[in-house]
């Protein structure tokens, strides 16, 4: 699937840590009836993805909220772990975004976003993108053409899309 404005996304289970460890979430059940910004990352702690991307979303997160934005989602292919660390050593989970693991790329390989890139040690990974969507409808879509650059995939881009 190549993703585009208009389609309605694929459900998928993915994983955060929770209290008790690592739990599911079905993907449908935070944007069924919802308005929800989702970005996506090659990687935890890689260079763009922890010192742009990440701090663009939360820079943004007061005026996603204006918008009635009900949640801001970060997917990557990692583990739930991981994840959740990532998210308190940038900030991102106490600035309210949500950190969600698709540890198996089933998320992103079904809507036509990854990648690999073996020199760098990624494999199976996510290319970098934003996207505003409603009730599981993609209404707006920003893939990044270059990796390493987060121009049009920023916070900023996609609050100007909406």
């Amino acid at each position: 699937m190549s993703l585009s404005v208009g389609d309605k996304l694929p459900d998928a289970v993915m994983t955060r840590l929770g209290n008790n460890g690592p739990e599911t979430v079905n993907l449908s059940d935070k944007l069924n009836g919802r308005k929800v910004a989702i970005f996506a990352v090659p990687g935890a702690y890689t260079p763009t993805c922890h010192s742009a991307h990440v701090p663009s979303f939360i820079r943004t997160k007061d005026a996603f909220d204006a918008k009635g934005v009900d949640e801001i989602i970060c997917i990557s292919v990692n583990d739930p772990f991981v994840m959740d660390a990532w998210g308190k050593a940038t900030g991102a989970i106490d600035a309210g975004i949500t950190m969600l693991a698709d540890a198996e790329s089933t998320f992103t390989t079904a809507i036509g976003m990854n990648f690999d890139a073996p020199p760098a040690g990624l494999v199976a990974r996510s290319k970098r993108y934003a996207m505003y969507v409603e009730d599981g409808v993609v209404k707006a879509f920003l893939p990044e053409p270059a990796p390493g650059q987060c121009d049009i995939s920023g916070g900023e881009s996609l609050l100007d899309a909406i």
